[in-house]
């Protein structure tokens, strides 16, 4: 039945947000959006209004019905004392853990989130409308900064905080996040359009997600006056201070070590095999053909998010924009949980 409940509030929730981002006049929570906003900005300033626009709206779209519903309720629900879930969350991009706020309350668990330093405002705001239309699971969020007497833990981090969460809770069950990145393969077929929306993929929320493309993988001899002359439109990023003087800097090193890069005077185009790359660069390599690609991809598989193509499956624009049952790292959170569920009670 709560799953039921659950399903009743997130739909209401969304319509909240979806009117609120609409700027539908009359809204009762409109000050307090206002508030969270101009909060998130200035404790950190890549949260602008247009950056957290962009992830409110994604989790709208996450949250859609159908959807939410046929994820939430392919899952067993838990009938036994809830257990403490701890959430160390990541503040790289906006709400990064909204996804495992949402499938520890579906699995009628309870949340005890620690948050990031850089985005302390955002979830708190969705929770309270959330739970204005079901105050009775007002009792399973808890915001802490230590996490003690937990059950289990989701911790998402860099690859260094990671030796940190195998320290403190790696006796616990536990589902532990690495740094990761994401890139896309160019095939020298793609359109205008093809382009714009890669440029999305490269600069929502100014590269600094696991889901942005932070190398491309083009064929050889591959020309990127196409792909410059269709994102010119992202140029509006250097009006951001903070992705400016990093553009500056990594320009001015590489010109300072002589080394050679394409640029369009927002975005360092550069050949390195790294999978990730700075704020305002974009890294790229070669591939000879087919199975040179795949052989490149294969090495990397365990650092990589999402592999965008024309051909798919992850198609150019939709990398910020991940389905409820689109697991980071690949690993299914609710089945984690689930199975925590039975093993505990």
């Amino acid at each position: 039945m709560q799953k039921k409940e659950q399903l009743t509030a997130w739909k209401q929730t969304v319509n909240v947000l979806e009117q609120l981002l609409d700027g539908t006049p009359g809204q009762p929570w409109q000050e307090d959006f206002e508030k969270t906003l101009h909060q998130s900005e200035m404790s950190n300033p890549w949260f602008t209004r247009q950056e957290v626009t962009i992830a409110l709206r994604g989790i709208c779209q996450m949250l859609d019905e159908k959807s939410l519903e046929k994820w939430m309720l392919s899952y067993p629900a838990n009938t036994q004392q809830p257990l403490k879930v701890g959430i160390i969350m990541a503040g790289n991009i906006p709400l990064a853990g909204f996804h495992d706020f949402i499938s520890v309350l579906s699995s009628g668990n309870k949340v005890m989130a620690k948050l990031s330093s850089s985005d302390q405002y955002l979830l708190p705001f969705i929770s309270r409308i959330f739970f204005s239309f079901m105050p009775s699971l007002t009792p399973m969020f808890e915001v802490t900064t230590q996490l003690k007497n937990i059950d289990a833990v989701i911790a998402t981090g860099s690859n260094n905080t990671s030796r940190y969460f195998e320290y403190y809770f790696g006796k616990m069950s536990h589902v532990f996040r690495k740094n990761r990145n994401s890139a896309a393969v160019i095939s020298g077929d793609e359109n205008e359009y093809d382009f714009l929306l890669l440029g999305r993929d490269i600069f929502t929320f100014y590269g600094m997600g696991c889901r942005n493309i932070s190398k491309f993988y083009v064929p050889k001899g591959y020309s990127f006056n196409t792909f410059f002359e269709n994102i010119t439109t992202y140029g509006t990023v250097m009006s951001h201070n903070k992705y400016m003087n990093n553009y500056d800097y990594h320009q001015a090193l590489y010109l300072l070590n002589r080394q050679e890069f394409l640029t369009n005077n927002f975005l360092i185009v550069l050949e390195n095999k790294a999978l990730a790359s700075p704020v305002g660069v974009l890294h790229f390599e070669y591939y000879e053909n087919e199975a040179d690609l795949n052989s490149k991809l294969e090495a990397i598989k365990d650092e990589l998010q999402c592999v965008v193509s024309k051909k798919g499956p992850i198609l150019p624009g939709q990398t910020q924009m991940p389905a409820i049952d689109d697991y980071a790292d690949g690993v299914d959170t609710m089945e984690f949980l689930s199975n925590l569920t039975a093993v505990k009670n």
